[in-house]
């Protein structure tokens, strides 16, 4: 099951933040979309998910336009995640948890409680979710997606508000999921996280693609210099590499 975004071009607020973007994303694979503020990051992952129309182009599901998809089989098959979610009410976190089952009108545990154990949640399934740190809260909305068992994990920022433990534990899983045969789209800020957990990086600047490949191709010195205007080199093995900037221009 592929996702393809085909020439895309948006317009928001009188801006051109999306400009002839074309992507053919793989199942399997986690995806790293990056960029300055303001590339286009999040409104390419609207894109995507079905839940903004492009001026022109098309964004496809396995070939078929997601504009002809049946509301609740798209629903099934993407799993997305907004940048700093709000929630609407007071539930408990298993709770909230399992509305990611609505796509699929059951009330299985199963995927539930494999999601709250994924993201270390069991402790806290009974707790109000007012009562979480936005760490905790990050963590209990990305279980509701993923205990929906979406094909595909589209996820703004979902690493932000994040300690270093608990990032490192989210890619782990991530990854799981694209191992499984799931296909992973998450926006980043962080460069390094970027290089060290994806398989693919696209790399936008002003509505456009700058780079789409490797992350070690996508985000070699010579891109980063063009896109973010900053001297850096990246230091350290694969899997482990850390980016040290040199000058800012």
């Amino acid at each position: 099951m592929s996702i393809a975004a085909e020439q895309l071009a948006l317009e928001r607020g009188g801006t051109r933040v999306l400009d002839g973007i074309s992507a053919a994303l793989a199942p399997g694979e986690i995806t790293a979309i990056v960029g300055p503020n303001g590339a286009g990051k999040s409104s390419l992952l609207l894109a995507l998910a079905g839940l903004i129309a492009p001026e022109s182009g098309q964004v496809t599901l396995d070939g078929a336009p997601l504009t002809t998809l049946d509301p609740v089989m798209r629903a099934k098959a993407i799993g997305y995640l907004p940048q700093g979610a709000d929630i609407a009410w007071d539930v408990a976190v298993e709770t909230l948890v399992a509305l990611g089952r609505m796509p699929h009108r059951d009330d299985r545990r199963e995927p539930v409680d494999a999601a709250l154990a994924a993201l270390s949640l069991e402790t806290l399934r009974h707790r109000p979710v007012s009562t979480l740190s936005g760490g905790e809260r990050a963590r209990v909305l990305l279980a509701r997606v993923l205990a929906g068992e979406p094909r595909w994990i589209l996820a703004d920022e979902p690493l932000a508000a994040l300690d270093l433990a608990h990032q490192l534990a989210l890619c782990g899983h991530l990854r799981d999921c694209a191992d499984a045969g799931a296909g992973v789209v998450i926006v980043l800020h962080d460069l390094a996280l970027a290089m060290n957990h994806a398989d693919r990086v696209l790399v936008l600047d002003r509505g456009t693609m700058a780079a789409d490949g490797p992350p070690q191709t996508a985000l070699s010195s010579q891109v980063i210099k063009q896109v973010w205007g900053v001297d850096g080199q990246w230091l350290g093995q694969p899997g482990q590499n850390a980016l040290v900037t040199l000058t800012q221009g």
